[in-house]
């Protein structure tokens, strides 16, 4: 005996069964979603910023590492200046090759954040700042990403302001400071 066709109001009843039951679950995993994000998102959001300017401060420092020591030719400001060249090259280097490991692995951020601050401070007023303005218009001409001659410190601030976000909070839950302090207690 064969069954009978189902009747289109038995389709349509399925069907609209079926997109319910499909919206109810893509709205139940969003809730949770939602919820974990809300949980565990301020934890992890330090992880983002410490793997980007490890990323960026580590080529920095590679570069230098394998590079020649420009320097010399470089007006520092007080006291930086007071260093020889070759002392401020290796410490410069160094800094960008330990703090990046530092960060990646979560370990003293706050002081390896601070010390980027300062090292990126000094290259903004060393290299990146305009060398001639007179106006708050020819200092925003140097708020670019590549030098045309009114300097280029855009991306040296959006590392301070980042760097500034890891002083400030920390390294989050997912790193080496939290671990030790969960043994401190």
């Amino acid at each position: 005996m064969q069954n009978p066709a189902p009747r289109t109001n038995d389709l349509n009843n399925m069907t609209s069964n079926n997109m319910n039951f499909t919206i109810q679950t893509f709205i139940g995993a969003a809730k949770r979603l939602k919820l974990k994000l809300n949980n565990h998102a301020a934890e992890l959001s330090p992880i983002f910023l410490r793997l980007l300017l490890a990323y960026e401060f580590g080529e920095a420092g590679w570069e230098k590492l394998h590079g020649e020591n420009w320097f010399a030719d470089i007006a520092f400001p007080y006291p930086v200046n007071l260093l020889p060249a070759d002392i401020a090259w290796n410490l410069a280097t160094g800094l960008e090759l330990i703090a990046p490991i530092a960060l990646i692995a979560g370990l003293m951020t706050r002081f390896f954040s601070a010390a980027l601050m300062v090292l990126t401070v000094v290259a903004i007023a060393a290299v990146h700042w305009p060398s001639q303005w007179q106006d708050l218009e020819d200092l925003r001409q140097g708020y670019v990403i590549t030098d045309q001659g009114h300097g280029n410190f855009k991306l040296p601030l959006m590392y301070m302001f980042m760097l500034s976000s890891l002083l400030f909070s920390g390294s989050g839950r997912f790193s080496v400071d939290a671990w030790l302090k969960n043994i401190r207690g």
